[in-house]
């Protein structure tokens, strides 16, 4: 082969994306109580001993009729931190918008979702032993402050964390469920026209409400991200896969469809983790052919 032809071909693969082959842990709506936590840790160790990429928690890392203290939130912390592998929390609903019932000891939402900012999302890499370095909304000065709003990218798939927690996206609060819902899915956006832009072979959208009803249909407090979810899909030529908790059912299906032709979008596949009083995760496995990812999913153990 002469010189120049091999230079070619050389400079043709390494501008290609990276090659999508890697594994992740994810989780949530665990765990459940102090018996809960012994099995929690021992998944933590299953995790550990796995060779994943990462680790993502989607959410509801207690149940909502216990306290939402500092002490549990430290606690939450120090489990996370102890995984040896980069660790994403996303917050749920039963750690800041459930946390003004009387048994979980009647705080103000809004103070323990900036707590959790605080404890959870402040600095520029992920929680774990070996952090991740993380994109979060809040970096620029002129976005709105919602640092839990994140994005990373890992062998050219775009990793999308958005604060949609479960119990209806929090519409008893309408001016906080507004302002965040916009900032969310100006985020979304964003990410999907940077995924377009890097031609990224995939994009994963992770959050801890389930949006669907039975019936497939979007649950009341999920209508706008639905549609904006139906919107860039449909314009997108890679694979989605949103990743949830909230309504503790292991499953993995295709319930979106397109918002004009009410069709099945076919590259989009939604995966609901275990929860409560399953302590387990789901192996995410992403490989890429013909310049579009394909998920993988199974039981972790």
């Amino acid at each position: 082969m002469k010189l120049r032809a091999l230079l070619t071909l050389l400079a043709a693969a390494f501008s290609m994306p990276a090659h999508a082959d890697f594994t992740f842990a994810l989780l949530g709506d665990a765990p459940y109580g102090a018996s809960e936590e012994v099995q929690f840790i021992a998944m933590l160790d299953d995790i550990n001993r796995s060779d994943v990429a990462f680790a993502v928690h989607v959410g509801d890392f207690k149940n909502g009729w216990t306290s939402c203290s500092d002490a549990v939130f430290e606690q939450r912390r120090a489990l996370f931190d102890s995984v040896r592998h980069a660790f994403i929390y996303i917050p749920g609903d039963n750690e800041w918008a459930d946390c003004s019932r009387l048994l979980a000891g009647r705080y103000d939402p809004l103070e323990r979702l900036s707590a959790l900012r605080k404890r959870f999302f402040n600095g520029p890499a992920s929680l774990g032993q070996t952090p991740l370095k993380l994109a979060r909304q809040s970096d620029d000065a002129a976005a709105p402050h919602f640092p839990e709003h994140m994005r990373w990218q890992h062998n050219g798939i775009l990793f999308i964390a958005l604060n949609f927690p479960g119990g209806n996206n929090n519409t008893g609060m309408p001016q906080e469920s507004a302002e965040r819902t916009a900032a969310a899915l100006a985020w979304m956006r964003q990410g999907f026209v940077q995924a377009h832009a890097q031609k990224a072979p995939g994009v994963v959208v992770l959050m801890q409400a389930n949006p669907f009803l039975r019936s497939g249909n979007a649950r009341r407090g999920y209508e706008s991200l639905l549609a904006a979810l139906a919107h860039e899909t449909a314009g997108y030529s890679g694979q989605v896969l949103l990743g949830h908790g909230d309504t503790h059912i292991y499953r993995v299906d295709h319930p979106l469809r397109d918002a004009q032709s009410g069709r099945i979008l076919e590259n989009f596949t939604r995966a609901e983790v275990f929860g409560s009083p399953d302590v387990n995760w789901l192996r995410v496995h992403v490989r890429q052919n013909g310049g579009r990812a394909i998920f993988s999913i199974s039981a972790g153990r």
